[in-house]
């Protein structure tokens, strides 16, 4: 064996001896050992030429990348954006490992830096295709400086054409991201495990699976209604779970919704006299829209919550589903309150918890 190896090494040695210096320094790169990608969620990197962020592409993406994450008590953007030329990228090599970049070029202008970068690293032929083939403007790959690294180019003939694209594809864009998310928000939500007793005692009651950390306890266990809470320093995360028959369409509306959700608040108070939860949709309006639960039609509800007769809010997201095998609805609602702290982050961790329900 010792023998093999040793060979296989003087072998080695020998093919990489005869390589050209640019060969040589391509193979090690290849058998470089890339770093993990480091940074939180929702984190974007944007490059681009400093003339072209500090002019309309730049508002564009402020506009659309950072939009207010619907919907929270005060505004916070969906993405957190930050700009490097490739200036900039190649002054620290801790710039190239980070988790999500998007690189934005103007393919008209030849001589600029982040043109050069994305022929350089798509190639001749697929940089050739965007030239010319005015739908061949979004390219993605991964890993390319780091593990677990997500890099979007996009691209357009020229600025204007650049912009429009970056319009176009906006969800998209934002989608990939949210997915390349997806692995540390599951490390994140479930660093401590599951809570498997609680898990069984939900799907003993209500006939759905949902994935329970293992902070989570019961603060309410009727038949039909499951308040579930985890309680840290800083945040409270809160989780109803109810049941009803379904009787007519009419039920699977914002109306409905609103009406599930105030009955519910009911088990909610404070200190204060006379004090419940309720939905309020004077300060912030309720957004709601059609959606699939498990390939289940239901209703997506968010907005804000506030304690009447006190001084307590926070957001929150229903999903009002329909279980067609028992003919009934299922009303399930995340909601945190986290006094001073940015909650963008928070609510993910409440989704991420209801994206996991399936109905057997």
């Amino acid at each position: 064996m010792y023998k093999y190896i040793a060979v296989l090494l003087v072998i080695t040695t020998v093919l990489f001896s005869g390589c050209s210096e640019e060969t040589q320094q391509q193979i090690n790169s290849q058998l470089k050992v890339l770093q993990t990608a480091y940074g939180d969620q929702n984190q974007l990197t944007v490059i681009s030429d400093n003339d072209l962020w500090d002019g309309p592409l730049g508002d564009t993406i402020d506009y659309y990348y950072a939009a207010p994450y619907l919907v929270l008590p005060q505004p916070e953007p969906i993405l957190d954006i930050r700009h490097f030329s490739p200036q900039d990228l190649a002054q620290d090599p801790l710039r190239k490992e980070l988790r999500a970049y998007l690189i934005v070029a103007d393919l008209s202008d030849l001589s600029s830096p982040t043109t050069v970068m994305v022929k350089n690293i798509i190639g001749e032929s697929q940089f050739e295709k965007a030239r010319l083939d005015p739908k061949y403007n979004l390219v993605q790959i991964r890993d390319r400086w780091a593990k677990n690294q997500l890099i979007v180019f996009q691209f357009g003939r020229n600025r204007q054409e650049l912009i429009n694209n970056l319009k176009k594809n906006n969800p998209l864009i934002i989608e990939k991201i949210n997915d390349h998310d997806k692995s540390k928000l599951e490390a994140t939500v479930y660093l401590d495990e599951r809570n498997k007793e609680l898990e069984q005692e939900i799907y003993t009651n209500f006939g759905i699976r949902m994935r329970i950390p293992k902070g989570y306890f019961k603060a309410i266990g009727d038949p039909n209604v499951f308040w579930i809470r985890n309680e840290q320093d800083k945040i409270s995360n809160n989780i109803f779970i109810s049941r009803e028959p379904y009787e007519n369409p009419k039920q699977m509306s914002k109306e409905n919704i609103k009406a599930i959700r105030d009955s519910l608040g009911r088990y909610v108070s404070t200190d204060v006299d006379n004090s419940y939860m309720r939905i309020n949709d004077v300060d912030l309006p309720m957004f709601t829209k059609v959606t699939q639960v498990d390939d289940k039609y239901a209703m997506e509800a968010r907005g804000i919550w506030e304690i009447a007769n006190d001084y307590m809010g926070g957001p929150f997201v229903s999903y009002l589903i329909h279980n067609p095998r028992q003919d009934e609805l299922i009303f399930i609602d995340g909601f945190i309150h986290a006094p001073g702290e940015d909650k963008r982050n928070f609510m993910q961790y409440l989704e991420h918890i209801l994206d996991s329900v399936e109905l057997p």
